[in-house]
């Protein structure tokens, strides 16, 4: 995998796609504008790697931005697939997979105890703060500065991800009535969720969080963080969302509530429950789960809720994760990666800080500590962009933001792990001078 690679195609074809797709992609970080780069077209994937239409080879991070955490066309993933095709690719009508599917969350999540199905984590955000408001009888929330729970109106304010790149702290085309809903407080900032509950006091309907944020980069929960916002939320009556599209089934099994110990009282499930096909999933308490339409008052309907597709590679993936060591495998490789990164940046003298949490982490260039998304934007994105672009152009592909995660696959070899490591030590040197 040598420097030079020739992207030819991909920015020829990128241009294509601009005339029939707004920005030539269908979704905004795709478009690379993070970076300072144009985007690749990618043409397949197998096991750990990817290949882009111009034929060059990459060891991928970004796993689909973290479902595949099986590696790319997993023989059972597929194979569970093509079966599920051959039967049909979709009924509008109750499966037995569905079932199986949701007996599984939660025979895995102590805190679930019913499952509605949805195709999209922007979705399971949606419904799960409808059953807030309509279970507690109040009207705002309070999320977190940094963490993005998709682009449903009342979340888009101060989001992550995306949004942070182009600093735009909400999105046009969201009602001020609607976003006046959100209130916001900083991640990691239990102060600042005591102030928001006093100025609201018995208005809150819900406290939505990712236990472990990953869309400002990975940044983990300060010790106890997560007990208190269950404390304030039992105290003030509040519905407990953990946002958990990206670490269910991916820093454990049971999810950051398993590693964590907390309980919330409504999940948001994505990513790894699809098993790389577009599914997701709100669960939490009956009691508040039985208020969904048709036992309950409040509406939800989805055409494509509980594909059969997407349920056979769910099932599929859980069942791979479930009967092997697979998240010790997934730690060693994320402990070694991480390990081989801070070797060669003191090897090349780069400041470089990585915060991980099993199988996904994230590489900030800063000697100070990241806490919250203020932290994240005083790092020196000016270095992520070269690196990001030293790794592209060496054969590693990772997620071209500064405010994203690195995931780790089990189809990751110890080899694959060392070659990576070697050329992040190569692209370090070029950066240093």
């Amino acid at each position: 995998m040598a420097q030079g690679y020739d992207f030819s195609g991909s920015a020829r074809e990128w241009q294509r796609a601009g005339r029939v797709i707004p920005g030539g992609v269908n979704s905004p970080v795709r478009a690379y504008g993070g970076v300072d780069e144009k985007p690749v077209l990618i043409a397949s994937g197998q096991g750990c790697r990817i290949t882009d239409i111009d034929g060059n080879e990459y060891i991928d991070y970004v796993g689909s931005w973290g479902p595949l955490i099986l590696g790319h066309a997993h023989p059972k993933v597929v194979a569970a697939i093509q079966t599920a095709a051959q039967r049909g690719t979709t009924f509008g009508a109750p499966t037995l997979a569905e079932t199986d599917l949701a007996e599984r969350i939660v025979k895995a999540m102590p805190s679930i105890q019913k499952v509605r199905m949805v195709s999209s984590g922007t979705e399971a955000v949606m419904t799960a703060i409808r059953l807030a408001r309509a279970h507690t009888g109040r009207d705002y929330v309070i999320k977190m500065n940094g963490c993005y729970h998709g682009h449903s109106d009342g979340l888009l304010v101060a989001a992550g991800s995306g949004l942070a790149e182009h600093s735009t702290p909400s999105s046009a085309g969201v009602p001020r009535s609607i976003s006046e809903r959100t209130i916001v407080a900083e991640y990691n900032d239990i102060p600042g969720v005591e102030r928001a509950f006093e100025e609201y006091h018995g208005r809150v309907a819900g406290l939505i969080v990712e236990p472990i944020a990953a869309n400002m980069g990975v940044v983990l929960p300060d010790p106890g963080y997560l007990k208190s916002l269950r404390q304030l939320c039992d105290y003030h009556g509040t519905v407990l969302i953990f946002d958990e599209v990206i670490t269910g089934f991916r820093v454990a099994y049971g999810g950051a509530q398993a590693v964590y110990g907390i309980c919330p009282d409504l999940t948001c499930l994505g990513k790894i429950i699809g098993g790389g096909l577009p599914a997701a999933a709100v669960g939490g308490k009956a009691a508040i789960l039985d208020l969904l339409s048709p036992l309950g008052p409040v509406y939800q309907a989805g055409t494509l809720s509980g594909n059969p597709l997407a349920m056979a590679a769910a099932i599929t993936t859980l069942d791979v994760l479930g009967e092997t060591d697979s998240y010790q495998q997934l730690e060693t490789a994320g402990s070694q990666l991480q390990a081989g990164i801070e070797k060669a940046a003191r090897k090349t003298g780069i400041t470089v800080r990585i915060l991980r949490a099993g199988s996904m982490m994230s590489c900030y260039f800063t000697d100070r500590p990241v806490r919250n998304l203020t932290d994240v934007k005083s790092t020196e994105i000016a270095m992520f962009k070269r690196f990001f672009s030293g790794l592209l152009r060496n054969g590693v592909y990772i997620a071209p933001s500064a405010y994203e995660a690195l995931f780790v696959s089990l189809a990751h070899s110890p080899e694959d792990i060392h070659k990576t490591i070697e050329i992040i030590c190569k692209v370090f040197q070029s950066i240093r001078r």
